[in-house]
């Protein structure tokens, strides 16, 4: 098929932040090193949020002034509010990524912030993203369903998506930040929000934590969507909401879609290196199962 597809890596943010080992500085730098080694072209490597709540990701700034920079790769940091959009400015992310919220149980409890309250922040804030150059996407949590409201409305999914469409993201992101989504429901969810987005890019993020996100992934692909969000090793989760266990991996998504003739860009036997260091590190084995079978053909 030769079509493209993108593969935002997202374990040395999203993937870390979550597991119970914390590692040093120098141990996160040589996984996004592996990562870069592997083909990956964007990935999260930062999280601008109090390190008191979010300790594996308290060396940021550190992080972010180490990293040597290649003009094909693009760092990006993650800002929840006004305080972590200027400090991911000023550490020279090349993108950010704001996170908006579909549901009030959730934001409340992750960000103090109902649904239209994170809409109007960004819509107030992405200005300073603008005039500094700087890509901002808003990636929309929850979007298939809330830890504690359960069911997230279609329609007021795909009003936030418009409204942050309209503010200046260069992208607008799905995040099934507790894994319930299912393909069907991607399929609707995908066709409301392009309708509000126009032609914005959109990218979805699927946890795996119900054994869905590999074809959560092939239905948004089947409906134009050509960004995805994976982890390596399948790291990861959400310690603000229950039982969120781990990202989509990134080897495992990587073979599908190799297999489907789609191109990524990523070499399959690197990563799956990386994801049985990434184990080695961290004291524990991944969640991934390419890492364990390995390719086919072998």
């Amino acid at each position: 098929m030769n079509r493209q597809i993108e593969i935002v890596e997202v374990g040395p943010r999203d993937g870390l932040q979550n597991d119970p080992t914390l590692l040093d500085t120098g141990v996160k730098l040589e996984f996004i090193a592996r990562l870069v080694d592997a083909g990956v072209k964007r990935m999260e490597v930062a999280s601008f949020v109090h390190p008191k709540l979010v300790p594996a990701m308290a060396d940021s700034d550190a992080i972010m002034a180490a990293l040597p920079r290649h003009d094909e790769v693009k760092y990006i940091g993650l800002a929840l509010n006004e305080r972590g959009l200027r400090r991911a400015l000023d550490a020279g992310c090349d993108e950010i990524n704001f996170v908006m919220v579909a549901s009030a149980g959730f934001g409340l409890k992750n960000q103090k912030a109902t649904p239209d309250e994170t809409a109007a922040l960004f819509e107030r804030i992405a200005i300073l993203a603008h005039d500094e150059g700087v890509p901002i996407a808003a990636t929309i949590s929850v979007a298939f369903g809330d830890p504690f409201d359960g069911e997230v409305s279609i329609a007021r999914l795909a009003a936030l998506a418009g409204r942050a469409a309209a503010a200046g993201a260069c992208e607008i992101a799905l995040g099934d930040t507790i894994g319930v989504a299912d393909p069907w429901d991607v399929t609707a969810r995908l066709a409301a929000v392009r309708a509000a987005v126009g032609e914005v890019p959109i990218r979805v993020h699927f946890h795996n934590t119900r054994n869905t996100a590999l074809a959560n992934i092939h239905a948004a692909i089947e409906v134009g969507v050509s960004i995805i969000d994976a982890s390596c090793g399948g790291i990861g989760g959400c310690p603000f909401a229950p039982a969120a266990t781990g990202n989509v991996p990134t080897e495992d998504v990587v073979y599908m879609l190799n297999r489907g003739g789609f191109d990524t860009g990523i070499d399959l036997g690197k990563m799956i290196e990386t994801s049985k260091w990434l184990a080695g590190v961290l004291g524990h084995e991944v969640p991934s199962l390419l890492s364990k079978a390995g390719p086919f053909p072998a």
